[in-house]
């Protein structure tokens, strides 16, 4: 009990320390719901639920800021024809580059708005289907991201949406969109 009481004494001394740096580095995970749109037009599109996991960067200029992150992530969509259920998973690695502004900053909560693209790089393809092939997935797609942030001392909550800019399929137009809220730890 006496340790513990002593690293929660030490952290809140470091934390104001820590909110000032121009880097910050942490870790983030959180819910995934994406859906895969086509231009098919027999198709209605259905979302799933997922999950993400990583890393991000924060490098603080002013108002301004540059935040790369690194994260594994899984998504896909299921696409329905006349009850026919075409199912695609994905596992990927997602990096966005994000450019963002600080709008808010009241004591330690800081509220802010970032955007940028997102290169995904396919690691695992799943797909359930009888009508697209697995191996017309692309291994890798482009997409944007853009959402709000709130960082509450060394905690951040992200919520964006992700939509899909490069085609994901060879063939017919199918493209990833997604809805993205993350919990962050800022470790530094």
């Amino acid at each position: 009990m006496k340790k513990f009481a002593f690293i929660l004494l030490f952290t809140s001394f470091l934390l104001p320390a820590a909110a000032q740096l121009p880097l910050n580095l942490g870790l983030k995970g959180g819910f995934t719901s994406s859906k895969l749109s086509t231009d098919l037009s027999q198709y209605s599109e259905e979302s799933i639920s997922n999950f993400h996991a990583g890393a991000f960067a924060r490098v603080n200029i002013g108002r301004i800021y540059v935040q790369p992150e690194a994260y594994f992530s899984s998504k896909g969509g299921d696409l329905e024809e006349n009850g026919m259920i075409n199912s695609f998973d994905l596992k990927t690695v997602d990096v966005p580059v994000l450019l963002g502004l600080n709008l808010l900053k009241k004591g330690p909560i800081a509220l802010r708005a970032n955007a940028g693209p997102v290169f995904s790089f396919v690691t695992k393809k799943e797909l359930n289907s009888d009508v697209f092939d697995k191996d017309k997935l692309e291994d890798n797609f482009l997409a944007w991201q853009y959402g709000v942030g709130v960082d509450v001392m060394m905690f951040t909550l992200d919520v964006r949406m992700e939509n899909g800019s490069g085609d994901l399929y060879s063939g017919p137009d199918l493209k990833s969109k997604s809805f993205v809220i993350s919990l962050g730890f800022k470790i530094l």
